[in-house]
Protein backbone atom coordinates (compact mmCIF):
# COMPACT_ATOMS: atom_id res chain seq x y z
CA UNK A 1 0.00 0.00 0.00
CA UNK A 2 2.45 2.03 1.03
CA UNK A 3 4.79 1.91 -2.14
CA UNK A 4 1.27 2.66 -4.64
CA UNK A 5 1.38 5.85 -2.87
CA UNK A 6 4.59 6.43 -3.44
CA UNK A 7 4.19 5.87 -6.82
CA UNK A 8 1.06 6.93 -7.46
CA UNK A 9 1.60 10.45 -9.48
CA UNK A 10 4.18 8.30 -11.56
CA UNK A 11 1.92 5.05 -11.93
CA UNK A 12 -1.08 7.43 -13.09
CA UNK A 13 1.16 9.70 -15.96
CA UNK A 14 1.81 6.25 -17.39
CA UNK A 15 -1.22 5.05 -17.28
CA UNK A 16 -2.50 8.12 -18.88
CA UNK A 17 0.40 8.11 -21.37
CA UNK A 18 -0.36 4.60 -22.54
CA UNK A 19 -4.24 5.36 -22.80
CA UNK A 20 -3.14 7.76 -25.46
CA UNK A 21 -1.21 5.86 -27.19
CA UNK A 22 -3.99 3.03 -27.39
CA UNK A 23 -6.69 5.54 -28.53
CA UNK A 24 -4.30 6.64 -31.04
CA UNK A 25 -3.52 3.26 -32.51
CA UNK A 26 -6.59 2.66 -32.24
CA UNK A 27 -7.85 5.84 -34.24
CA UNK A 28 -5.06 4.61 -37.07
CA UNK A 29 -7.14 1.28 -37.41
CA UNK A 30 -10.11 2.41 -37.70
CA UNK A 31 -9.70 5.28 -40.38
CA UNK A 32 -6.98 2.54 -42.46
CA UNK A 33 -9.98 0.07 -42.40
CA UNK A 34 -12.87 2.56 -43.66
CA UNK A 35 -10.40 4.24 -46.02
CA UNK A 36 -9.70 0.06 -47.55
CA UNK A 37 -13.60 -0.61 -47.35
CA UNK A 38 -14.57 3.00 -48.78
CA UNK A 39 -11.74 2.55 -51.52
CA UNK A 40 -13.23 -1.50 -52.26
CA UNK A 41 -17.00 -0.58 -52.31
CA UNK A 42 -17.18 1.58 -55.38
CA UNK A 43 -16.33 -1.37 -57.81
CA UNK A 44 -18.28 -3.58 -55.99
CA UNK A 45 -21.42 -1.69 -55.89
CA UNK A 46 -22.47 -1.87 -59.63
CA UNK A 47 -22.12 -3.89 -62.64
CA UNK A 48 -23.42 -2.71 -66.40
CA UNK A 49 -24.87 -4.40 -68.99
CA UNK A 50 -25.61 -3.34 -72.51
CA UNK A 51 -29.51 -3.26 -72.78
CA UNK A 52 -31.67 -2.40 -76.42
CA UNK A 53 -32.43 1.60 -75.84
CA UNK A 54 -36.10 3.02 -75.89
CA UNK A 55 -34.58 4.91 -79.02
CA UNK A 56 -33.47 1.64 -80.38
CA UNK A 57 -29.71 1.47 -79.65
CA UNK A 58 -27.71 0.08 -77.84
CA UNK A 59 -27.90 1.60 -73.43
CA UNK A 60 -25.79 0.81 -70.62
CA UNK A 61 -27.92 -0.57 -66.91
CA UNK A 62 -25.85 -0.04 -64.15
CA UNK A 63 -26.73 -2.23 -61.49
CA UNK A 64 -27.15 -0.91 -58.54
CA UNK A 65 -26.56 -1.79 -54.69
CA UNK A 66 -29.94 -3.62 -53.80
CA UNK A 67 -32.67 -3.64 -56.11
CA UNK A 68 -32.17 -0.71 -57.94
CA UNK A 69 -30.76 -0.46 -62.06
CA UNK A 70 -30.09 3.02 -63.50
CA UNK A 71 -30.57 3.41 -66.75
CA UNK A 72 -29.58 6.05 -69.26
CA UNK A 73 -29.62 6.69 -73.07
CA UNK A 74 -27.74 8.89 -75.48
CA UNK A 75 -31.15 10.67 -76.19
CA UNK A 76 -31.43 11.88 -72.68
CA UNK A 77 -33.59 9.61 -71.03
CA UNK A 78 -32.99 8.03 -67.88
CA UNK A 79 -34.74 6.07 -64.92
CA UNK A 80 -34.55 3.82 -62.10
CA UNK A 81 -35.90 0.44 -62.52
CA UNK A 82 -36.42 -1.32 -58.84
CA UNK A 83 -37.35 -5.44 -58.97
CA UNK A 84 -37.51 -6.61 -55.70
CA UNK A 85 -38.32 -9.89 -56.43
CA UNK A 86 -39.00 -12.25 -59.64
CA UNK A 87 -42.05 -11.07 -60.06
CA UNK A 88 -42.74 -7.45 -59.08
CA UNK A 89 -40.78 -4.40 -60.74
CA UNK A 90 -41.35 -0.92 -60.21
CA UNK A 91 -39.97 1.83 -62.85
CA UNK A 92 -39.54 5.56 -63.27
CA UNK A 93 -38.35 7.50 -65.99
CA UNK A 94 -37.91 11.00 -67.35
CA UNK A 95 -36.66 12.35 -70.63
CA UNK A 96 -35.41 16.11 -69.50
CA UNK A 97 -34.92 17.29 -73.06
CA UNK A 98 -38.37 16.91 -73.94
CA UNK A 99 -39.89 17.11 -70.47
CA UNK A 100 -41.84 13.48 -70.64
CA UNK A 101 -41.78 11.40 -67.34
CA UNK A 102 -43.37 8.66 -67.38
CA UNK A 103 -43.87 5.18 -63.91
CA UNK A 104 -45.72 2.74 -63.33
CA UNK A 105 -45.27 -0.91 -62.13
CA UNK A 106 -44.85 -4.33 -64.30
CA UNK A 107 -45.92 -7.86 -62.35
CA UNK A 108 -43.98 -10.15 -64.51
CA UNK A 109 -43.37 -14.38 -63.91
CA UNK A 110 -39.87 -14.20 -63.46
CA UNK A 111 -36.90 -15.02 -65.12
CA UNK A 112 -37.71 -17.38 -68.27
CA UNK A 113 -35.21 -20.57 -68.71
CA UNK A 114 -33.76 -20.44 -72.25
CA UNK A 115 -31.67 -23.16 -73.54
CA UNK A 116 -27.97 -22.68 -73.30
CA UNK A 117 -25.30 -22.70 -75.74
CA UNK A 118 -23.06 -25.32 -73.78
CA UNK A 119 -24.21 -28.38 -73.17
CA UNK A 120 -27.72 -27.79 -73.06
CA UNK A 121 -28.04 -25.77 -70.12
CA UNK A 122 -30.54 -24.16 -68.80
CA UNK A 123 -29.58 -20.49 -68.40
CA UNK A 124 -31.75 -17.82 -66.40
CA UNK A 125 -32.74 -14.75 -68.71
CA UNK A 126 -32.98 -11.34 -66.72
CA UNK A 127 -36.17 -10.78 -64.80
CA UNK A 128 -35.46 -6.69 -66.02
CA UNK A 129 -38.31 -5.69 -67.86
CA UNK A 130 -38.51 -2.43 -69.98
CA UNK A 131 -41.55 -0.41 -70.24
CA UNK A 132 -42.80 1.25 -73.24
CA UNK A 133 -42.52 4.72 -74.24
CA UNK A 134 -46.12 5.98 -73.21
CA UNK A 135 -48.24 6.64 -76.47
CA UNK A 136 -49.06 10.70 -77.14
CA UNK A 137 -52.69 11.01 -76.21
CA UNK A 138 -55.11 13.54 -78.01
CA UNK A 139 -56.20 16.39 -76.29
CA UNK A 140 -58.94 16.41 -74.18
CA UNK A 141 -62.47 18.19 -75.78
CA UNK A 142 -63.38 21.32 -74.21
CA UNK A 143 -65.97 20.75 -70.84
CA UNK A 144 -69.59 22.07 -71.97
CA UNK A 145 -71.88 22.62 -68.60
CA UNK A 146 -75.04 24.22 -68.35
CA UNK A 147 -73.45 24.45 -64.33
CA UNK A 148 -71.44 26.71 -64.20
CA UNK A 149 -71.71 30.46 -66.23
CA UNK A 150 -68.93 31.29 -68.55
CA UNK A 151 -66.16 32.88 -67.06
CA UNK A 152 -65.38 36.33 -69.11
Amino acid sequence: MMVAWYHKRRSVSMLARKGRATMRSTGIMLVAVTAALLWVSPAAAQSVSGVRGFNGGVAPLFGLVGPGNLYIDNQGTQGFIYNFGNNFESYNFRNPTTGQAWSGAVMTLGPQLSVGLIQGANQSGSPVVFPPVPRETAPLPPIQSGLLEDIP
